[in-house]
């Protein structure tokens, strides 16, 4: 898979890129990722990127022209899945991660200022949200997005089972887990995580996470049921 992520901001980038699992992706040729400056892609002889909307208002939107240079640049443009990171996309879930995780190439636009030419809309694919609250831009959000998307493509975890268990992959939340010791400040492993009856193990871990998702997140079982 190759991610390319536009951006004004490319240095946020660096760390959560060279640590952990997506920096092991990108080493074992899972993944590459690619970020652009589309400062770089202004005519303006001073490299500004926005301006004044029509019609007035507060703040400075993100101008169209830099962003479709910076788009069409890059290799494979045409045929990548562009993402456009704004509040106003759809809310972004498991789910989506896991069709991300099926594209070949993702283009990210981590939009900033107030906001961005509207007729940039016109230049992607999908509009995405990762919640409904305000960010100062989208970087934040296109690290969540590639981190969630990276971790589902083939061999980059340990084994598939390693995701197929997380919180939401099926709909519900995970069940509860334990480590040595087995009494903590009083507090036992259940008996059933040590009884080496795989069967029951694996009846109790689906009841709890049944039961988990019931107390804590309710609206994921409403989802389910209408999957259903």
């Amino acid at each position: 898979m190759k991610i390319t992520i536009l951006s004004l901001f490319p240095e946020m980038f660096t760390g959560i890129f060279s640590e952990s699992i997506l920096k092991r992706a990108q080493e074992d040729s899972k993944v590459s990722i690619e970020i652009i400056n589309f400062r770089d892609f202004s005519l303006d002889k001073h490299k500004k990127v926005d301006d004044y909307a029509f019609g007035g208002g507060p703040g400075m939107l993100l101008s169209v022209e830099p962003i479709y240079n910076a788009l069409i640049s890059i290799e494979g443009y045409f045929d990548a899945w562009k993402i456009l990171l704004t509040p106003q996309g759809i809310p972004y879930h498991q789910e989506v991660a896991k069709k991300y995780a099926l594209k070949e190439h993702l283009i990210l636009i981590c939009g900033h200022y107030e906001g961005f030419d509207e007729r940039i809309r016109a230049f992607v694919d999908e509009e995405v949200s990762i919640g409904d609250f305000v960010l100062t831009g989208g970087e934040i959000a296109a690290m969540t997005i590639i981190d969630s998307v990276v971790r589902l493509l083939p061999d980059v975890l340990g084994s598939e089972e390693s995701f197929t268990q997380d919180s939401f992959y099926e709909g519900l939340l995970e069940y509860p887990q334990y480590t040595r010791p087995q009494e903590f400040m009083g507090i036992k492993v259940p008996d059933v995580l040590i009884s080496g009856n795989h069967q029951e193990i694996e009846k109790w871990r689906k009841e709890e996470s049944l039961k988990r998702t019931k107390e804590r997140r309710p609206d994921l079982l409403q989802k389910t049921k209408k999957k259903d």
